[in-house]
């Protein structure tokens, strides 16, 4: 489970990756749309249910690193969420604030998108993305998906309208097709 692109080597999350993940994890302008840092024992819950997407589902989110010279910026990945009763498999990203608006984030999401549908064997690949986070909506757009629906999502008594965008992958094939990955 490795993933290249251009800039950036996305893994799997190891212990050694911890605490630059914890680093991320308790940032609070990272995890706005969370509505708080997380505190240390949801960091160790949250690095632990990784490992256990890797074993159960064989992919996960992973760490997102800079080609040029190894250094964590973040952590990227397709992960299955319940949404209205149903598992939908998920692009979803986090990146160290300094690291914003440098386009890695669509350059995951892209990378993602590829190996989600050509190597996972997806049919739909869906982005959930909090209504006031409008920089992942502009990339979720960029990665040609469409929105679908909004959704309440309720973290720690607030209730959190979210978009759910999707792509198909008979969309990916036409984009591809035409030249546009």
């Amino acid at each position: 489970m490795l993933i290249e692109t251009e800039r950036l080597i996305l893994k799997p999350l190891t212990i050694e990756n911890f605490q630059d993940l914890k680093l991320l994890l308790k940032d609070a302008k990272v995890m706005y749309a969370y509505e708080h840092p997380f505190s240390e024992k949801e960091c160790e819950d949250w690095f632990n249910n990784q490992q256990n997407r890797y074993k159960k589902e064989g992919y996960g989110l992973l760490g997102v690193f800079l080609k040029e010279n190894n250094k964590f910026i973040g952590q990227a990945g397709i992960t299955k969420q319940n949404i209205n009763s149903n598992l939908l498999d998920e692009i979803g990203y986090l990146l160290k604030k300094e690291y914003w608006k440098k386009g890695y984030a669509i350059e995951c999401a892209k990378a993602l998108k590829k190996y989600g549908f050509n190597t996972l064997k997806l049919n739909k690949i869906y982005s959930i993305i909090r209504d006031n986070n409008i920089s992942s909506q502009n990339v979720a757009k960029r990665n040609n998906m469409k929105k679908t629906i909004t959704i309440i999502k309720h973290y720690y008594n607030i209730d959190m309208p979210h978009y759910v965008y999707c792509i198909t992958k008979e969309e990916f094939l036409k984009e591809r097709d035409n030249k546009y990955v």
